[in-house]
């Protein structure tokens, strides 16, 4: 059996590192040893911010509705507890969007929970 050389495939996973790092800065755009750890890193912190993203928007949602909440006379979790009891289920984003574009129809909302506390 003929021996097998793995230049080819070594030269094409090296490049397609080299082109993930394309971009950064010094040597870690140039040298493969170099970009690979800096393309695994931020590999790592593309994942973790993925996660993070999530956590970021709830968190953004839960406070412009508590400040519409405080608004309205009542506090975010009694709120949340009073659509609860009176089976609203508008998840934090719609409730949030809500409470921008529409306190009219938030403020009917926050008078049903009131009404089911």
């Amino acid at each position: 059996m003929a021996r097998v050389k793995g230049a080819l495939s070594t030269r094409k996973r090296r490049n397609k590192v080299l082109k993930l790092a394309k971009g950064y800065w010094g040597a870690r755009s140039k040298h493969f040893k170099m970009a690979k750890e800096a393309v695994m890193k931020s590999g790592l912190y593309a994942y973790i911010g993925r996660r993070h993203k999530k956590r970021d928007f709830r968190r953004l949602w839960i406070t412009r509705i508590s400040a519409a909440c405080k608004l309205n006379g009542i506090n975010y979790s009694q709120f949340m507890h009073g659509l609860n009891k009176a089976g609203v289920t508008l998840n934090r984003k719609m409730l949030s969007e809500i409470a921008i574009a529409d306190p009219a129809a938030f403020t009917a909302l926050v008078d049903q929970a009131k009404a089911a506390l």
